[in-house]
């Protein structure tokens, strides 16, 4: 029969409360350092987005300019399609900007999930893109007649082009990994999808002056499935935020749990939420006969060491359970607790 437990958790009253009920110096400290942390890393991933929007709105008008003046139409194409880079940056700007709001009476928990729609939309638009240019190269197989119109110059804009989305999705990748940004990755897969259509282009271009115009809507399908995995890696990572995948192992969690001195085991772990915001509550077993005081600081300090451990943990819910015999997966577990009833120990 399951027995009614005691919560501890930063969000708790008691998480920041000291005896007598009175706010901690420590708990204040660490709330404080948090909101810090998270504003940092909203400008952060916002100054990533403005300098590669700043990049793809030049890239954009130059391949729309020069493949009009030049008559070259996937040139002209390519710049189009990057104006859907442009849009996906403004939506990761939005999505970052909604998400880094604190929480409220309707948003308890925060509004970091606008981070994940942000994502979404990113990945929907892949998918528009992906139908754009696939359709386009197919309108010209099935009409038989390639219109690409090479130049010098519209060939060394698309390899400019190529240079500079390369340069920014490295960018995106490695700062995305850095703040654990889905906005980030999400967006840095959209960029590479444009450096794969310029590269289509570009060999195009060149299989077209060899006197095979055909090459170019060819290069431009293969590029087109490319795309379309592309949203698919996006719109998966969206699911797994949505559908509360687990985040960690349970088997790490318990382990660092347990290192805990007066911790007597560690059961029931769930974790959700965005790669770097994560969610954990789990149930904690410990000494029945310890005082609530006793039990409380233990709950506080499974928490600091889960979160040293694992840095994208932003909150940790403890359920404080006594540690009888009907309690334990493992009654063995049982015998020795009257040697240490207070869970005396290095924590």
């Amino acid at each position: 029969m399951p027995r009614p437990s005691l919560l501890a958790g930063p969000n708790s009253a008691s998480s920041n409360l000291g005896l007598g009920g009175l706010p901690t110096e420590k708990g204040g400290y660490a709330m404080a350092a948090v909101a810090r942390a998270a504003a940092q890393r909203t400008s952060k991933v916002r100054r990533v987005l403005l300098t590669v929007l700043s990049a793809n709105l030049i890239l954009s008008v130059a391949k729309i300019v020069i493949g009009t003046a030049t008559g070259t139409s996937s040139v002209q194409a390519d710049g189009i399609h990057s104006i859907f880079d442009c849009a996906a940056n403004l939506a990761g700007i939005v999505g970052i900007t909604l998400s880094s709001r604190p929480a409220d009476d309707d948003h308890p928990y925060g509004h970091a999930k606008f981070e994940t729609i942000a994502s979404l939309v990113i990945g929907l638009m892949l998918l528009v893109a992906a139908f754009e240019v696939g359709s386009g190269a197919i309108a010209v197989l099935s009409s038989g007649q390639a219109t690409t119109q090479p130049s010098a110059l519209s060939l060394g804009i698309m390899v400019g082009t190529l240079v500079v989305n390369l340069l920014c999705t490295a960018y995106e990748r490695r700062m995305g990994k850095l703040l654990g940004s889905s906005i980030l990755g999400a967006d840095s897969k959209h960029t590479l999808s444009d450096a794969l259509v310029t590269i289509s282009v570009i060999v195009g271009l060149i299989f077209v002056n060899l006197g095979f115009p055909i090459a170019d809507p060819i290069a431009t399908l293969i590029v087109t499935v490319a795309i379309f995995f592309t949203a698919f890696e996006v719109l998966r990572d969206v699911n797994k935020t949505f559908s509360d995948s687990a985040r960690i192992k349970p088997e790490l969690l318990r382990t660092t749990a347990q290192e805990v001195a007066g911790v007597v085991q560690c059961h029931d772990i769930r974790t959700r939420g965005m790669e770097s915001e994560v969610y954990v509550d789990m149930h904690v077993l410990v000494d029945p006969q310890m005082s609530i005081g006793r039990a409380h600081e233990i709950a506080a300090r499974v928490e600091e060491k889960v979160q040293e451990r694992f840095p994208q943990v932003c909150e940790v819910m403890v359920h404080l359970e006594p540690a009888t015999a009907e309690e334990l997966r493992c009654p063995l577990l049982v015998d020795g607790l009257a040697d240490d009833p207070y869970g005396r120990g290095e924590a």
